[in-house]
């Protein structure tokens, strides 16, 4: 049974607001996804803060329309689902991993903001590091000055002290 025109404006409203919140967009082609497999990509996603929805594309294309994912409303033919998140890589690492381990899920399209991509884009944008990783690269490279100019500090004590034992043991050897 379909949508009545109020519950169409309700679905719209809320996909629009998730559009709205999103950093990117994954379209991927479910056709012949079970239930399972289709409940098990929702757990995953959803652990990750990812918004994942089966949409009437029509409804996605009057969602995206007046936004800076715009021209994806393009990609949008065939039966999708639609994979939203506030993290430009999230989406399109759990979608890419789970489409490798399932080939009835095919990556279609992807879009960051102003920027549509294709599925070759979608799975080189899985491959980038995540911003959590980013930012532990970005620590790791600030931290090490810092903990370099500690090293070499700490190493003017240590050899006053070695030198210091040095003498004393020459000086039990001479005694």
């Amino acid at each position: 049974m379909g949508l009545n025109r109020s519950e169409k404006a309700v679905v719209i409203d809320a996909v629009s607001a998730q559009v709205a919140q999103s950093q990117a967009i994954i379209l991927a082609e479910y056709r012949g996804l079970g239930v399972g497999a289709l409940t098990e990509l929702r757990r995953q996603a959803r652990a990750q803060g990812i918004y994942l929805r089966v949409l009437k594309n029509t409804l996605a294309r009057r969602a995206v329309s007046g936004t800076s994912f715009e021209g994806l409303a393009d990609k949008m033919v065939g039966p999708l689902m639609y994979g939203m998140s506030k993290d430009p890589v999230s989406a399109a690492k759990i979608l890419s991993a789970f489409a490798k381990g399932n080939d009835k899920l095919v990556l279609k399209a992807g879009a960051l903001p102003n920027y549509v991509m294709d599925e070759q884009g979608v799975k080189a944008l899985a491959n980038m590091p995540s911003r959590e990783e980013l930012l532990a690269i970005l620590l790791g490279t600030l931290q090490a000055p810092v903990a370099k100019l500690a090293r070499t500090l700490n190493e003017v004590p240590g050899k006053f002290v070695r030198t210091l034992a040095a003498l004393e043991e020459k000086r039990k050897a001479e005694a």
